[in-house]
């Protein structure tokens, strides 16, 4: 299936970058230009594909429950587990388990606490998760680039815009 395997190729970026660094750039928070840490940045990511993963055993996606803190922000081992924990479970899918739907739960307001649910399908969250992953995976890019660490290229580049330079 292409999504799923677009979906790996994303998240090797993401393991070839944690291969890339130390700890202490992982977790090195660049203020004023930055306010958080590559390895914040990294958990965000992790934490909507977890929030797909237990949003199937509950029947409700909800990206708002989020680990915020905790080991993979800040151990690279956690986070290369992580990867490999939700590559697996997204190679597990079947067209079947991408076509379920599901409820999603999000908040929509920044002015108060106002949540909307709707009805959503795994691969439509699975889609959105790669997007955002590879939104993060740019602010990780210059992260690294502050730190003058040498990313891939195409770390964070998005299919559409991937697209757009090899016709160029």
């Amino acid at each position: 299936m292409a999504m799923i395997k677009s979906q790996i190729i994303i998240l090797q970026q993401a393991q070839q970058y944690l291969e890339s660094v130390t700890e202490e750039q992982y977790t090195e928070v660049i203020a004023p230009f930055f306010m958080s840490s590559a390895g914040a940045h990294m958990r965000h990511i992790l934490d909507h594909y977890y929030s797909i993963i237990n949003g199937l055993k509950e029947g409700l996606i909800d990206y708002d429950k989020r680990s915020r803190g905790g080991t993979i922000e800040t151990k690279l081992t956690a986070a290369k587990g992580a990867i490999s924990e939700i590559s697996d479970f997204l190679n597990k899918l079947s067209n079947d388990d991408l076509q379920q739907t599901v409820k999603l739960s999000t908040e929509i307001s920044v002015e108060d606490k106002n949540v909307a649910i709707v009805d959503t399908t795994v691969a439509r969250e699975i889609i959105f998760a790669g997007s955002h992953t590879v939104h993060h995976l740019a602010t990780i890019k210059h992260i690294a680039q502050m730190q003058d660490i040498e990313v891939d290229k195409g770390l964070g580049i998005a299919p559409a815009t991937a697209t757009f330079l090899r016709a160029g």
